[in-house]
């Protein structure tokens, strides 16, 4: 699975791709739409996209299923990029960033945040509580514990044994898609037909201290229009942020294009200006009709769709083949 912090130097990877489609040409696709909740999320999160479905099946906001689904991840040791048991950056701190955005506008962000396991509830209480977007570091922690998080300590020992492996060399050698992981993004759509966004990780592994990459940044990582629809990204963070990638995607529908469409050109918009043979990027987007697009620049990006009462991992279409 591919891991975030893995590949310092991946790019744009993984777009969505209709439902039924594996692999195939994107210029053959036809996005289909169905009535209904709808949850998607990047790579194989079979289980976060369950209790996603579980809030939404009774009746529950959008905003609260992508809450709870990006949750289950986060409190997993055995995922590597984000949450507990997240590879550290370079000085052995595991340090992680998060947003999320309601149907309404809203939205919350933390970055660099330490020491707190559900980094996308606290985002959620910045954008409730607090007349911010954005909060970092020392100040998000000190939010954080004051709101009743619990302070603890994130890095196993697990990550702390690959983190003290890799110092033997302290170099920088990603593979692209070797764990088939990465952050995770997710968008819900539930029955009032409201849509919101969440995106979570620990970043890249072995990062620079204080890195932060697209993920946490609203307009990047996440974006959300109720009228028109969502998006989210993957990859090396950089690539997207320089592209403003998710709100490209959603603009890009405003103006008519597919979900699946708007995804294929964000990528193209990178790969038309930036080297990214060595790296990767996807994107996934909805709109307000239940449609859905993926889309990544390198060959193996995949994600969980569950549409049509349906809980499914699909492969995305890319630009290299």
């Amino acid at each position: 699975m591919l891991n975030r912090r893995r590949f310092l130097s991946l790019g744009p990877l993984a777009g969505l791709l209709p439902s039924l489609t594996f692999g195939a040409s994107t210029s053959s696709i036809t996005t289909q739409s169905a009535s209904g909740p709808l949850v998607i999320a990047t790579w194989k999160q079979i289980k976060a996209n369950e209790a996603a479905i579980a809030v939404l099946s009774k009746g529950g906001r959008a905003l609260d299923a992508v809450e709870a689904g990006v949750r289950i991840p986060e409190a997993d040791p055995n995922d590597t990029s984000v949450g507990y048991g997240g590879l550290p950056d370079r000085d052995g701190r595991v340090t992680l960033d998060a947003c999320i955005m309601d149907e309404k506008g809203n939205a919350g962000s933390v970055t660099y945040l330490e020491h707190i396991m559900h980094p996308i509830s606290v985002a959620r209480a910045v954008m409730e509580k607090t007349p911010h977007v954005m909060l970092s570091g020392e100040g998000a922690l000190a939010f954080a514990l004051s709101q009743g998080f619990k302070k603890e300590n994130l890095l196993t020992k697990k990550s702390e044994q690959s983190w003290r492996e890799w110092l033997k060399t302290a170099q920088y050698k990603p593979v692209i898609n070797i764990e088939r992981h990465d952050t995770i993004g997710m968008l819900a759509i539930d029955s009032k037909g409201d849509i919101s966004g969440a995106c979570t990780t620990s970043g890249l592994a072995y990062k620079m201290n204080g890195r932060v990459g697209d993920s946490p940044i609203i307009g990047a990582g996440l974006f959300v229009d109720n009228e028109i629809g969502g998006a989210c990204a993957t990859g090396l963070g950089e690539l997207v942020m320089r592209t403003c990638g998710s709100f490209l995607v959603v603009e890009l529908m405003r103006q008519g294009r597919t979900p699946q469409q708007a995804c294929e050109e964000a990528a193209r918009r990178i790969t038309s200006k930036q080297e990214y043979k060595d790296v990767q990027v996807g994107f996934l987007a909805v709109n307000k009709q239940g449609q859905h697009g993926a889309y990544s620049i390198q060959p193996g990006f995949n994600y969980t769709l569950y549409q049509a009462q349906d809980n499914r991992v699909l492969e995305a279409a890319s630009f290299l083949k």
